[in-house]
């Protein structure tokens, strides 16, 4: 169960997986947009996506996108998106997915990953406990919600 690094040749593997993973957070389904984001993401170098397959077929995927830290001067990956099929769970899928995200975090010599998940997904953050992660205590997380504009990616 070794998680591939996905190019841009791969994203009908990894599309519906993404598209599974937004309808997990409520949205509604695009396989189309969901191809279309990722394939945008993967061209202009702003993501880097890891699959686990089986016999052709996508059981889970991550997707990190690069940040910096200014106060250590070095790359940060942010840990966006984590999805294991239902069917596909409790067999190391996503422990091996965030494994080589540690592994690419320290081969392009990244200070650290994050990560954040829904307050309600409690099986998402025993599974990151027990893999090492710490939830972050020393500082508070704000957002600032942008209109939107349709079409933009």
């Amino acid at each position: 169960m070794t998680p591939q690094r996905v190019t841009p040749d791969g994203v009908d593997l990894v599309a519906p997986l993404f598209d599974a993973y937004r309808q997990f957070y409520g949205r509604p389904a695009d396989l189309d947009g969901a191809r279309r984001f990722l394939a945008a993401r993967l061209a202009r170098d702003e993501s880097v996506i890891f699959a686990v397959t089986e016999d052709g077929r996508g059981l889970g995927f991550t997707q990190l996108y690069p940040s910096f830290s200014s106060v250590s001067m070095r790359p940060i990956w942010i840990l966006n998106d984590l999805f294991v099929l239902p069917a596909a769970r409790r067999r190391g899928v996503g422990t091996a997915l965030l494994n080589a995200a540690k592994e690419h975090a320290a081969q392009t010599g990244a200070v650290r990953l994050v990560l954040s998940t829904a307050v309600t997904n409690t099986a998402a953050q025993a599974a990151y406990e027990r893999d090492g992660w710490k939830r972050e205590t020393t500082f508070f997380q704000y957002e600032y919600h942008l209109p939107t504009s349709p079409g933009t990616t």
